[in-house]
């Protein structure tokens, strides 16, 4: 699916943002035949399973209908592995976990899957943008906006507005005075004019925008997806980026980004400000910014590319046929470039025969807890001159035979300053305006999915 108006552009390989830009600028037309792309219901769920905000664009659809999902919850092993499509006799529950609650939507036909997943993504970012977070209490004292927002963005059932920048014009972010103001006089906080943005061919960015300061801020951060073998040997790595920006200009800027090495890239998902064509010619970021904090693009770099492996870990876990087990684990820096590696956390899911742990540190502090049987080390920062370490004593249930397997470690790091995929951004250039903004480029690399095996 690719579709244009003047900078709008939508890259192969991003399908999500595809779905959301044909719905924002046909929300009536493209997927009205069979009612194809129809979201009914939405239901939050918070961690310990109650249903504490429902909404319906259509008719209202019972809570029972979540006691499906329920029955998934309680199958899978853990959150993560629960359908994230339940197939009901009437009803398609499609559901995302973000900030430890559950987004249901229900819909009534055959939809793209993840057209709805995306939208629900959209829902959380955008509380996330109004609120400064998304927790069922910050929902729940919020729940006005909350309403006003989901009307906003779903009209009948089809995303409508989905841009922070339209939404901002029409809906206020709360605040104290706006608040009492609004109790006094019994006002809302929906604006009474259509946001100037959504009548032009950028709707991502609001006309009239003045700054004192014109600043442009990005931040290049790359998670690192790694299976280490036993031996130490990468089983699989791959990186998973995304480049998000805070721009601050007056105007309308036309900005162009340019990378010193951008063919590292595997796939890459726009945002729709990017115009696609100059992107496959010249291989250059040439947009509109939106107004604010937004993100630029996402990329994957994988098996195409050799990624590097900026933690080490030496481990020593053992069992015994009878008086427990015995466990050894040093961790150290590998090819961070001379940057230091900080925030490190490992985590080990014990098996379940494991009774506690008494462990010696040498530097950060381990919790075990004997419910989940999870084992977490809380190092900090890695010395390369005094590499962190953890030994001692495992205790099992008296008589339970050896586990089948030893347990995986699971591994937590942030390491500043660097891209590890060595990309670099070039250089920002501004036309259409003759101020001369602040620039900046922040870089980060963090575990994804980082892993282990003992």
């Amino acid at each position: 699916i690719r579709h244009s108006v003047n900078t709008v552009a939508v890259t192969g390989g991003s399908f999500l943002s595809d779905c959301l830009i044909f719905a924002l600028f046909f929300p009536a037309t493209v997927f009205l035949e069979g009612e194809l792309a129809m979201i009914h219901s939405l239901f939050i769920i918070n961690s310990s399973g109650d249903v504490f905000m429902e909404k319906h664009w259509k008719s209202v659809i019972p809570r029972s209908i979540c006691d499906y999902f329920f029955d998934a919850q309680r199958k899978a092993n853990n959150n993560e592995d629960i359908p994230p499509v339940i197939t009901t006799p009437h009803h398609y529950l499609i559901s995302v976990l973000r900030s430890n609650l559950f987004f249901i939507a229900v819909c009534m036909t055959e939809v793209p899957p993840l057209f709805v997943i995306e939208f629900l993504h959209r829902v959380v970012d955008t509380f996330e943008d109004y609120f400064g977070e998304c927790t069922e209490s910050i929902i729940k004292e919020h729940y006005v906006v909350v309403y006003e927002l989901l009307d906003e963005m779903l009209d009948n059932g089809f995303p409508l507005a989905t841009e922070s920048n339209i939404l901002k014009e029409l809906i206020k972010p709360p605040n104290i005075l706006r608040t009492i103001a609004n109790t006094v006089t019994g006002k809302s906080n929906v604006s009474g004019t259509l946001p100037t943005g959504q009548l032009s061919n950028v709707p991502w960015r609001r006309s009239g925008v003045k700054y004192t300061n014109n600043e442009a801020y990005f931040d290049v951060t790359e998670e690192v997806d790694a299976i280490i073998d036993k031996s130490g040997a990468t089983v699989a790595a791959e990186i998973q980026g995304y480049i998000d920006c805070c721009i601050k200009l007056s105007g309308m800027p036309d900005l162009t980004l340019t990378f010193i090495n951008p063919r590292l890239f595997d796939d890459v998902s726009f945002h729709p400000c990017v115009r696609l064509k100059r992107w496959e010619s010249e291989r250059v970021l040439s947009f509109v910014p939106p107004d604010g904090n937004s993100r630029l693009l996402s990329y994957h770099i994988g098996s195409q590319s050799v990624v590097a492996i900026p933690v080490y870990i030496r481990h020593n876990i053992s069992f015994r046929d009878v008086g427990g087990g015995r466990l050894d684990i040093t961790v150290g820096p590998k090819q961070t470039m001379g940057r230091a590696v900080e925030g490190v956390v490992l985590e080990v899911p014990m098996p379940k025969c494991v009774l506690n742990c008494n462990l010696t540190v040498s530097q950060g502090k381990y919790t075990f807890d004997s419910v989940s049987k999870v084992l977490r080390w809380e190092l900090g920062r890695i010395d390369p001159t005094k590499l962190p370490n953890m030994r001692g004593n495992i205790s099992v249930q008296s008589g339970s035979p050896p586990p089948e397997s030893n347990p995986t470690v699971n591994v937590q790091f942030t390491i500043t300053q660097l891209a590890l995929s060595g990309l670099k951004v070039n250089r920002l250039d501004i036309y259409g305006e003759k101020y001369k903004p602040f620039k900046g480029v922040k870089y980060i690399t963090k575990a994804g999915r980082f892993q282990v095996r003992t």
